[in-house]
């Protein structure tokens, strides 16, 4: 298993789990209320690279500490949730909305990002993939783009953006992608 599969599969895992997700819809929101695209986008990078590093860190430490059998199981099952998990959309409330603060634009960006993702299902998808494949660095920076690939044009486009992209069907690709790698999981293919 190379670096290179390690990335690309953190990439479009989290770039198509990210369709759609309540950090998108807030990357919408937060590029409407401020209409600042460039401090919002290095929020959003700066709040992804940290939360996603601590995350791979975890699952790190988890593939460390837990044996190969029960990791198997574990992050079978944990595919297979979020799987589930993908199908449901997510939705914004308005109290959620960032309010206007002393933190500037890529300060309320940071934190807001920050907080959203806790317990997100692509902050618990970079666990389960830094688990899966031992790399946390690799697996980081693979997250981050692909979390950077689903927001950027939320920011930049708007809108528009996203009513161009069917978010049902991509929440069922996505949802399928995480299912195929929990039943790879369970069949034991890859390390």
């Amino acid at each position: 298993m190379s670096s290179w599969e390690a990335f690309a599969v953190s990439t479009g895992v989290v770039a198509l789990g990210e369709i759609g997700d309540k950090t998108q819809l807030l990357a919408l929101l937060l590029a409407a209320r401020f209409r600042r695209p460039g401090p919002i986008i290095l929020g959003i990078l700066v709040a992804t690279l940290a939360n996603h590093a601590g995350a791979s860190a975890l699952g790190a430490w988890v593939q460390s500490v837990v044996s190969a059998e029960r990791l198997r199981w574990a992050l079978a099952l944990s595919f297979l949730a979020v799987a589930a998990w993908t199908l449901v959309a997510d939705k914004m409330d308005d109290d959620a909305a960032p309010a206007p603060s002393s933190l500037g634009v890529f300060g309320v960006t940071l934190v807001a990002f920050f907080l959203a993702e806790m317990g997100d299902k692509t902050q618990i998808a970079t666990v389960m993939l830094a688990a899966r494949y031992a790399s946390p660095v690799v697996v980081t920076a693979g997250t981050t783009l692909g979390m950077l690939l689903a927001d950027v044009p939320a920011v930049l486009l708007g809108e528009r953006a996203l009513r161009l992209v069917p978010f049902a069907w991509m929440r069922r690709i996505a949802a399928l992608v995480f299912a195929l790698l929990g039943v790879l999981v369970l069949a034991g293919v890859g390390p």
